[in-house]
């Protein structure tokens, strides 16, 4: 995928929000043992090509104990969780696993309403 990297607790400030003042951040929280998290890899992985250039897409797997913290800051609730960042605040989020269509969707809509303030 392109524009695409795994990021944890301890970089998650630096890789996620601090570069989300340069470029729109995607941070797809999953779970290897999610089914719904490796249903939704391959229609990330097309918008992610569409977008090349304008988002990047972070992972955060989030069975790993320092990851968990991260779940808990933003109250997830299921997995996938996917949240938009901009400007290190967030944009948009969903839960669940969907169609490359409606992911890119959502992220022209979350883009646009963010550039018109």
């Amino acid at each position: 995928m392109p524009d695409s990297f795994d990021v944890n607790l301890e970089d998650f400030e630096q890789r996620v929000l601090n570069v989300s003042h340069r470029l729109p951040v995607v941070v797809d929280f999953w779970a290897d043992w999610c089914a719904p998290c490796r249903a939704i890899t391959p229609a990330l992985a097309k918008v992610a090509d569409d977008f090349d250039g304008v988002i990047r897409i972070a992972k955060v797997e989030i069975d790993h104990e320092e990851n968990m913290k991260l779940a808990g800051r933003y109250q997830l609730r299921g997995f996938p969780t996917l949240i938009l960042f901009s400007k290190s605040r967030e944009l948009g989020r969903f839960s669940g696993a969907r169609s490359a269509h409606w992911i890119a969707d959502w992220l022209s809509r979350n883009l646009s309403d963010d550039e018109g303030e």
